[in-house]
């Protein structure tokens, strides 16, 4: 009953420490110490190398150890085995406190305030409603889903937009290429929370972001995005923050992680960074979410949260 880490850029000891405490009963064997990759049942991933899950010849369940898939299924050696995501409570809380930080810090101009704190001035500013702003998720999934919900029950008008048609109350749903426009038309923040799949890769460009709504109290549309980074063009980005399409942006996600320093972005006025954290989830939490799985397919039920690798998610 072996279970194999295979883990690139986080602490695997600390993950097989977990495993080991949680589950004693079961061998847990960590890439690239251990050689031998027969008699390896499940895989639990993060960015494994390409071609090492394809060596494993006793392998019936692949096991994400985040919200996304994209760098699995980027593999082109991956086994057609059931590929697990993970869906958490606590993952998704997290990342709805950090949707609805960034869309307050902006709808209540706090980095101004920042400014004007800086400068010794007492100046407020004028303060509209939440219900007169329009807040956009792209992304109806677990995750859109929780921050809309968040949104709409601090007053903002909230709609959202989907590849397929999605329904949830108080919410306008848009979807598909022909409810794309009437979408950004009556978004003043848009929150980006797709999946990464062939379609929506490079979806956030200049000609996207044009079509979002500018005369607003903060001067103009915010981009918000903790989806992934290779779904934004970061040059499109600058240019729209430059030609004031954008009035600020708050960006989790970049194409090349950990971001370079040479990247304008993080000197950038109107940019806020944050290191890939939006979404940070207890590891205690995910290998008990990972074993109740493995322990319910070896009861005979079907596993929870299998990806559609046509829908890439």
């Amino acid at each position: 009953m072996s279970l194999l880490l295979a883990i690139q850029g986080w602490d695997r000891s600390a993950w097989a420490d977990r495993l080991r405490r949680l589950a004693p009963d079961r061998t847990i064997r960590v890439w690239p110490d251990d050689e031998d990759l027969a008699g390896i049942r499940y895989a639990l991933c993060w960015k494994p190398p390409e071609g090492l899950l394809a060596r494993l010849p006793d392998l019936e369940v692949i096991f994400s150890l985040g919200a996304g898939v994209d760098a699995l299924l980027g593999d082109p050696e991956l086994p057609g085995k059931p590929l697990v995501r993970i869906v958490d409570p606590d993952l998704t809380g997290r990342m709805t406190e950090w949707v609805v930080l960034q869309v307050l810090m902006h709808h209540r101009m706090q980095r101004r305030y920042d400014e004007s704190q800086r400068a010794k001035q007492w100046a407020p500013l004028d303060q509209p409603p939440a219900a007169a702003v329009g807040v956009g998720i792209m992304g109806l999934g677990v995750l859109g889903r929780a921050a809309a919900k968040a949104l709409r029950s601090l007053g903002f008008k909230v709609s959202g937009w989907s590849a397929s048609p999605k329904e949830i109350p108080d919410i306008a749903c848009f979807h598909g290429t022909d409810g794309l426009v009437p979408f950004l038309t009556e978004t003043d923040i848009l929150v980006v929370l797709l999946p990464l799949t062939p379609d929506t890769e490079a979806m956030i460009d200049y000609g996207l972001l044009s079509g979002l709504r500018r005369t607003n109290h903060m001067g103009g549309a915010v981009l918000i995005n903790a989806g992934r980074g290779r779904l934004q063009v970061e040059e499109d980005i600058l240019r729209a923050l430059a030609d004031g399409i954008l009035a600020a942006a708050s960006l989790d996600v970049f194409a090349e992680e950990p971001l370079p320093p040479s990247s304008p972005f993080w000197t950038h006025q109107k940019v806020t960074v944050t290191p890939h954290v939006a979404a940070d989830s207890d590891p205690d939490t995910i290998c008990r979410e990972i074993l109740r799985q493995i322990a319910n397919y070896e009861a005979g039920r079907p596993l929870e949260n299998v990806v559609d690798r046509q829908r890439g998610y």
